[in-house]
């Protein structure tokens, strides 16, 4: 093969490895946010309370986050083709069997299946990329995929809406679950087959030596940004429409403060990961985690015209931090590790998400929301020093091209 053909095949792969694990993201993700369509639907059907629904909603989110770990081991025994695709196709099937389910524990297992598919795909996509693209490549491929996300959040649960108009919820769930059946076919053609020693890492074996004891706590260190930023982002979500409500917010404006902030965060997924790739992945965390920091203490002052304009900056820096520090996993972790170390960062992330509501809420109780809102953006500002700690690290990413 010639070096203009080996480059040509280099380059198809790259676009295959991308485009599956965008698209399994965006279907992954829509099947995630599809729940908060359905619960005014299962609590009407099955007349469920508050914290019923809020059961089918942790069934779905826990598992999803408890099994991403062990979805990485099955894919360093089986491969990642054959078990995200697996796991594509049981998340729809498990939205099929909710589609069949005559009571709660049926619709409950039904979550619980469709959470168990889940899982295996931030760990298994989010290495794919890490596979096919290097350097500073690697931070601007894993932004697209983060941002496709936001995309399937945004799209699946938009047309099972307008599907619930024209067919009845039962059948509109199989038809969606149905979507991953066809999915798992197309990512389990098209998924290329890296060798796992193509992989190799990206430190010279002479600087490897030299940062041994660095990489050896840069995962670790990573982790607990991821940690802490994912926290406080949850957090501030929670508070923010009691912000707005003080300010004289109706619940339309309130809905429409969200929507601000979600599309800044779509946009700072995408764009974040690409400042990163030019001014390295520590110099943007503290600029996004500082932006966060100071925006969310600057919207308690502002009136709410003011807040409004804001918080699409906010959403940009608030969301836009996830895309450097998931494209940074790469390199701080050997090639043969890396669907085990996606997997616990994402388990550690998500996890921290789903409790921080909870425990800045006591803090909410005891204090007041604007208190409370200051803690938060004080948090934030942890992540500072440990990533400057992760800067050595880090020092060895190639520039970008």
């Amino acid at each position: 093969m010639t070096a203009a053909a080996a480059s040509a095949h280099t380059k198809a792969e790259e676009r295959r490895a991308l485009g599956v694990a965008c698209g399994a993201h965006a279907l992954h993700d829509g099947y995630t946010d599809l729940i908060y369509v359905l619960l005014p639907i299962w609590q009407h059907e099955f007349g469920l309370g508050f914290a019923a629904l809020g059961l089918m909603k942790t069934v779905f989110s826990g598992t999803l986050a408890g099994f991403q770990i062990p979805s990485g081991l099955l894919a360093e025994r089986f491969g990642s083709a054959v078990v995200l695709a697996f796991g594509t196709a049981l998340a729809g099937f498990g939205y099929c069997l909710a589609g069949f389910s005559s009571g709660v524990a049926a619709l409950v297992a039904a979550l619980f299946v469709a959470g168990l598919g889940a899982s295996t795909q931030h760990p298994l996509a989010s290495s794919l990329i890490a596979h096919a693209f290097a350097g500073a490549r690697s931070l601007k491929a894993l932004g697209t995929y983060n941002f496709a996300g936001d995309i399937g959040k945004m799209t699946l649960p938009a047309a099972a809406s307008l599907l619930f108009v024209v067919l009845p919820w039962r059948e509109a769930l199989v038809l969606l679950g149905g979507l991953g059946a066809l999915a798992a076919i197309a990512i389990f053609v098209l998924i290329p087959r890296f060798a796992a020693e193509a992989a190799a890492p990206r430190k010279s074996e002479a600087g490897a030596g030299a940062s041994s004891r660095l990489s050896q706590f840069g995962f670790p260190l990573l982790l607990s940004v991821g940690v802490i930023d994912s926290a406080t982002r949850m957090a501030f979500l929670t508070f923010l429409p009691f912000v707005l409500t003080a300010k004289g917010a109706s619940l339309p404006t309130v809905g429409l403060a969200l929507t601000l902030v979600f599309a800044g965060g779509a946009a700072g997924k995408l764009v974040c990961a690409f400042i990163g790739a030019r001014i390295g992945a520590v110099a943007t965390v503290w600029l996004t985690e500082a932006v966060t920091a100071l925006g969310i203490v600057a919207l308690l002052p502002l009136s709410l015209e003011a807040a409004l304009l804001l918080l699409p900056l906010v959403g940009v820096a608030l969301n836009g931090t996830s895309s450097v520090l998931y494209g940074s996993v790469p390199d701080l972790v050997e090639p043969a590790r890396r669907q085990r170390a996606f997997g616990i960062f994402y388990t550690g992330t998500i996890g921290a998400g789903a409790v921080s509501p909870a425990l800045y809420g006591l803090l909410g109780d005891a204090v007041g929301v604007p208190s409370a809102l200051v803690v938060v953006a004080a948090v934030v500002l942890l992540t500072l020093p440990i990533t400057l700690a992760l800067r050595p690290a880090l020092a060895t990413r190639p520039p970008t091209s």
